[in-house]
């Protein structure tokens, strides 16, 4: 069973060497089902991640019955339903919350959620969530950046649709109420589902790492896995991807998520660019050593040259193997004399 640990103070701990902790997020693609939500998490336990995320809110709490569906919404569900209804059917109680929690521990992975109201906030709590993910949308909703920031807690702030003064807006509301800049991560989004190739703008993330100097990561609504991965090679240490067990399946979110072969081969992807990113200290590797005596070259004969003869850019060169002297020495045996007789491609010799 895999065991899920953040290190005896819980921090996301973030060194070259560090592993980038990977959120599947399920967020409301259970569709209102608890066997279905469970299905999911298995799907992320299959993947590896780290984490699995859902969403926590009471529809009364999160909009008014007013509020219309963004267009991406419209695109996957009925036109026949408004938002709150939408959103009402895909509430998860404190009941469904409980078996899904004692589910994750059984199946070895954490449990997350994205609470959207206070309510949700305190139910978090209620839970010891290790972790509070604050999404886009809340970036600028101050008494929530407050009752979460209180907390102390490790947090995740997501961070579409913002810019850069209201990133730093909510970063110093988090920090003011009471949480250390160490327990949190920014992530770059675009809120957008899909989201286009050409509105991606991965470079914003390290801009947000130099303006700040916070953990960075990625929250990819892209299709496909390239981004995210490419996030981990620009430094990002977490990264959370929408996924799906069919992307027919009716529901807000399906379309723009990954289904769970993908999740499995981005979980990989980026499991593979962390050992490819090493540690960042230039020196041969091990099997590099293997090699050097074949890839490089010695300084060696060009012709017969006999003993005293002395030796010039005419009668020595440069050959494979380099089991010999350097050619970074060639200026020390030009214009010296032979030690001794050599046949055409002996290594030449000092002493």
């Amino acid at each position: 069973m895999k065991k899920i640990s953040l290190g005896q103070d819980r921090f996301l701990r973030v060194t070259p060497m560090s592993k980038v902790f990977i959120i599947a997020e399920a967020g409301v693609n259970h569709n209102g089902s608890l066997e279905l939500a469970k299905k999911l998490i298995d799907s992320a336990v299959e993947a590896r991640a780290d984490a699995v995320k859902f969403q926590t809110f009471k529809a009364d709490k999160l909009l008014s019955k007013c509020a219309q569906k963004a267009d991406y919404q419209k695109q996957a569900t009925s036109v026949d339903e408004t938002q709150y209804e939408m959103i009402k059917k895909l509430e998860l109680d404190q009941n469904a919350h409980r078996a899904l929690i004692n589910y994750c521990k059984d199946k070895g992975i954490m449990f997350l959620s994205t609470p959207f109201d206070h309510d949700s906030i305190d139910l978090l709590i209620s839970f010891e969530m290790p972790i509070f993910k604050i999404p886009s949308g809340e970036i600028t909703n101050l008494p929530y950046l407050r009752h979460i920031g209180r907390l102390n807690k490790e947090v995740i702030l997501s961070t579409g649709m913002a810019n850069l003064d209201e990133v730093q807006d909510a970063l110093e509301v988090l920090i003011k109420a009471g949480t250390s800049k160490v327990k949190i991560t920014v992530l770059h989004a675009t809120t957008e589902y899909p989201c286009p190739i050409d509105e991606v703008n991965l470079r914003a993330m390290q801009t947000i790492k130099n303006a700040f100097d916070v953990k960075v990561g990625y929250s990819d609504h892209t299709q496909g896995i390239e981004v995210p991965i490419a996030a981990v090679a620009m430094g990002a240490c977490v990264i959370e991807k929408h996924f799906t067990l069919d992307r027919t399946m009716e529901g807000p979110d399906h379309k723009a998520s990954l289904e769970p072969d993908e999740l499995k081969a981005m979980v990989q992807g980026i499991r593979h660019i962390e050992k490819a990113l090493g540690d960042g200290v230039k020196t041969p590797t091990a099997s590099e050593l293997r090699n050097i005596g074949v890839a490089r070259k010695s300084i060696v004969a060009a012709c017969e040259i006999r003993q005293g003869e002395m030796l010039t850019v005419e009668n020595i060169t440069s050959k494979r193997p380099g089991t010999g002297l350097s050619p970074m020495r060639w200026h020390e045996v030009v214009d010296t004399k032979a030690i001794r007789d050599y046949q055409q491609d002996d290594p030449i010799t000092l002493f």
